[in-house]
């Protein structure tokens, strides 16, 4: 028996919407469909009768269950979704799109899109250049990587080169 994940997002109402925003980021987004609040929501305080609930998408094989749950619980970089990218080209294209319209920009790759949720876009390069068996090798990539945003692959590579 394998173990399938789905993963909630916890939207304060517009799940819908960032839903199609994800289906414009990724290349590989499936939205699969959405179900609407109960009559009986409207007593119990969950929600309004005929408003969208909850909308289920994946990207690429994982699962996501987008719940317009209210704003109780705003999302924080606790949690963040790591995107490994093949090249410099990828990385500017998730970094882009993901800040665009309100997205945030952080440090070391990490950035926010413009429903708070958190993604790390991390270059594959960067990955190998800090886990390097040269540890002053590594050190120094590490040490180019904590001054940046977003992630430039030439310059953490000539920083590891010394």
């Amino acid at each position: 028996m394998s173990t399938e994940l789905t993963t909630c997002l916890w939207f304060p109402g517009n799940a819908s919407e960032a839903a199609e925003f994800y289906a414009g980021v990724f290349p590989d987004v499936r939205i699969e469909g959405q179900d609407e609040y109960p009559q009986a929501a409207d007593d119990a305080g969950a929600g309004t009768a005929g408003e969208v609930m909850t909308v289920s998408f994946s990207i690429g094989a994982q699962r996501f269950v987008g719940l317009n749950g209210g704003p109780g619980f705003p999302f924080t970089e606790a949690i963040s979704f790591q995107i490994p990218c093949a090249d410099q080209a990828e990385t500017d294209r998730y970094w882009k799109a993901l800040t665009a319209d309100g997205g945030e920009e952080s440090q070391c790759g990490w950035c926010k899109d413009r429903f708070g949720v958190s993604w790390q876009v991390v270059p594959t390069r960067l990955t190998e250049l800090v886990s390097d068996p040269d540890k002053d090798r590594a050190g120094r990539a590490m040490q180019a990587m904590f001054t940046m945003r977003k992630i430039d692959i030439a310059e953490i590579e000539r920083a590891a080169a010394g």
